[in-house]
């Protein structure tokens, strides 16, 4: 088969596959989707390795995107043409519910606030777009390491620093774990007060078509308003939210 793709183009492939599949690759397996002469396929990734753009899974030969590729698809996703539409979806959940939304994705230092749109109440919870926030007591961080694959996800919080933020915060990797597939089950996070005293927080995924992990959309609020119960209830609202999101942040 003759490749007609541009030489500079090569290396997009290679991340296209990546993305697609959505898990680690050697560059044997790579080419399998892409059918080019083997050397140039090795080449390619050996570039991408080299340029941060790329790293091994461990100490296998197994490839996946680094944090330059990692920050440049949060960067072009912030940028997307969907973005009018996205903040008007925040806007609308947060009318309905009366309090704060977030969108947040993951990135290497924690879950990173993409984008918000506040309550009106003049007594709320100052998490600023561009805030990262810990993984494990985090509904947001729930909500995406819920996504992971089992092995991947007990990997994931075996190699977290479980710092204690609050008294309810989870800092045992096994409750952790226990918690994370019963969100995993449920379709939802809750932050009953783990990462700040006095915040309660509700997160559900955003996902694309082929069902993948694209961010998480969160509720929170003051315990003196927002309670337990008040976060569950709004779980509807969030998922037909969640869904609408998905159409909308690839456009």
């Amino acid at each position: 088969m003759t490749d007609k793709t541009p030489p500079n183009l090569r290396t997009f492939e290679v991340l296209e596959v990546l993305g697609r599949t959505g898990t680690a690759m050697t560059a044997t397996e790579i080419n399998e989707h892409l059918g080019l002469p083997k050397q140039t396929v090795h080449r390619l990734c050996t570039t991408l390795e080299t340029a941060g753009i790329l790293e091994r899974e461990g100490r296998t030969r197994r490839l996946r995107p680094a944090r330059r590729a990692r920050q440049l698809a949060a960067g072009v996703l912030a940028a997307s043409n969907g973005q009018i539409a996205r903040h008007q979806v925040l806007r609308r959940v947060a009318h309905e519910a009366g309090e704060t939304v977030n969108l947040v994705i993951q990135q290497d230092a924690g879950m990173f606030y993409l984008d918000r749109v506040e309550t009106d109440w003049p007594f709320r919870v100052q998490l600023p777009v561009g805030t990262n926030v810990p993984f494990h007591c985090t509904a947001s961080g729930k909500t995406f390491m819920s996504s992971l694959p089992k092995t991947a996800r007990e990997n994931f919080v075996a190699n977290l620093s479980l710092e204690r933020h609050t008294a309810n915060t989870i800092v045992e990797p096994g409750e952790l774990s226990v918690q994370l597939a019963e969100i995993r089950r449920l379709g939802y996070a809750l932050d009953d007060q783990e990462f700040f005293d006095g915040m309660v927080a509700i997160a559900v995924p955003v996902r694309d078509s082929a069902g993948r992990f694209l961010a998480a959309l969160a509720l929170h609020g003051p315990i003196q308003r927002f309670t337990l119960n008040h976060a569950i209830s709004r779980r509807d609202l969030l998922l037909d939210a969640a869904r609408r999101l998905g159409e909308t942040m690839l456009a």
